[in-house]
């Protein structure tokens, strides 16, 4: 068995749960899948698992509160795979402690390509409970104990707060992290002013970091809820 691959799908449709049981087994995951909220959690209590795949609507519970519950004693990544498309739905379920959020209708290579994302949060989040001093992703370099950060071995000249931005990104690569959640580490509260201040300093940041801002290849947008650095 493979390490990273035990996928624990919590999802009350027939359909969808043969169809995602069928394209994780052929695609090498050792996957379990329940229909109900509450044999989620328990499942999670009796099993490894390192990925969960979770739909909002079960019968028993929302899955807001199912995500709430586990936050409360696992870190395990959630990805949540829902008919929910609303921003509000998306931004609710990611600030309550999901990691990433697909809409359903959805293709398998989607799914899998989202796995994968998760797989590479696992291990990095591994390598920093290692003591992982320098980040390293891509011609991106951040030398924490430093205080400094370099693309293609040359320093960036970033202001303390886009310097504060970019480590908070690169410690969460790979989740998308809700303007809320940022603007909250960042400066405490989740202000209008707040929010403006975001989108500036993470403007500046990109021009920096990205060698075209219009298509970026280290910080993404989910425009409506928020950003996410990308694993290269």
């Amino acid at each position: 068995m493979n390490s990273k691959n035990r996928i624990l799908v919590i999802e009350d449709d027939a359909q969808i749960q043969k169809l995602m049981m069928t394209s994780l087994k052929s695609n090498g995951y050792v996957a379990q899948c329940v229909s109900s909220g509450e044999a989620g959690i328990m499942a999670l209590t009796n099993l490894k698992t390192d990925i969960v795949l979770l739909d909002l609507g079960l019968p028993d519970m929302d899955g807001v509160s199912l995500i709430k519950k586990v936050r409360e004693w696992s870190q395990v990544p959630i990805i949540v795979v829902s008919a929910r498309s609303e921003d509000q739905d998306k931004i609710k379920a990611l600030d309550n402690g999901a990691d990433d959020y697909l809409t359903k209708p959805f293709s398998i290579e989607e799914l899998l390509a989202r796995i994968r994302v998760a797989q590479r949060r696992i291990i990095n989040a591994e390598s920093s409970e290692e003591g992982a001093a320098v980040f390293k992703n891509g011609d991106l370099e951040i030398d924490y104990l430093a205080g400094m950060a370099y693309l293609n071995n040359a320093e960036l000249s970033l202001t303390p707060m886009e310097y504060k931005l970019l480590c908070l990104l690169a410690k969460n690569v790979g989740k998308v992290l809700t303007y809320t959640f940022i603007t909250k580490q960042i400066w405490g509260n989740s202000l209008e002013s707040d929010m403006s201040s975001l989108r500036v300093f993470m403007a500046s940041l990109r021009k920096k970091i990205e060698v075209d801002t219009a298509h970026p290849t280290y910080i993404q947008t989910h425009i409506g809820t928020g950003y996410r650095m990308l694993k290269l």
